[in-house]
């Protein structure tokens, strides 16, 4: 069985959705859906795949623009997100979409979850990480297979890291949660960004700016 990963790019952010499955199954999971829901829905019809579950790394708005559509076209998978950025779900203004002037919001949470804990749909087994700093309840879902596969939202970006400018962010805090608990995976993990393209752990520890020596903060 190999994970199959497939990206869809929303605009007007660059948000990367991410469709995962395995390749003897018909069923999916959707990992933060942007803001452009009938993309991912066309890649869905395209594999001839459902959804098992929709999952959230972070409660931001071009992260959750698609949760509605996703639910409304399978309302029975559970959405999936960190307990304490479950609230923004709901809330325009804690999802910084009301800022910008177009207020969105998403279905509540089926569940949540933190630290440590295990979410399992589609056949795929993900722990869960908490790395708040661009939210604070920023999680990050990874697959521990060889290699590794991170989908990681806003925390690790290639050659950069997550914006920390916004409500709740906090500069030193996300860099400690990536050292301590993204960079102790191996350096062949596979890490699906928020934006941008896919890196690895050890090429982030090589090069990143942000992380290596004395940081810019």
């Amino acid at each position: 069985m190999r994970l199959q990963v497939e990206t869809i790019v929303s605009v007007p952010f660059d948000e990367n959705t991410y469709v995962v499955w395995l390749d003897d199954r018909d069923d999916a999971l959707v990992i933060d859906p942007g803001l452009e829901p009938e993309l991912i829905l066309e890649c869905l019809a395209r594999h001839g795949l459902t959804v098992a579950a929709i999952l959230d790394t972070h409660g931001h708005a071009d992260h959750i623009g698609g949760n509605e559509a996703m639910k409304r076209a399978f309302p029975e998978a559970p959405l999936v997100i960190g307990e304490i950025d479950a609230p923004m779900l709901t809330d325009a203004w804690a999802n910084l979409s009301a800022m910008f002037g177009q207020p969105i919001t998403s279905p509540p949470a089926d569940r949540v979850v933190n630290e440590g804990d295990i979410v399992e749909y589609a056949g795929i087994r993900l722990e869960v990480l908490h790395i708040p700093g661009h939210s604070p309840g920023h999680v990050v879902f990874v697959h521990r297979a060889t290699p590794a596969h991170v989908f990681g939202g806003d925390v690790l970006f290639r050659g950069s890291i997550g914006r920390y400018d916004f409500p709740g962010g906090d500069g030193p805090l996300l860099l400690s949660g990536i050292r301590e608990k993204l960079f102790t995976l191996p350096d062949d993990a596979i890490v699906y960004p928020g934006h941008g393209p896919v890196t690895t752990t050890g090429q982030e520890k090589r090069s990143n700016p942000y992380l290596r020596g004395t940081n810019p903060l």
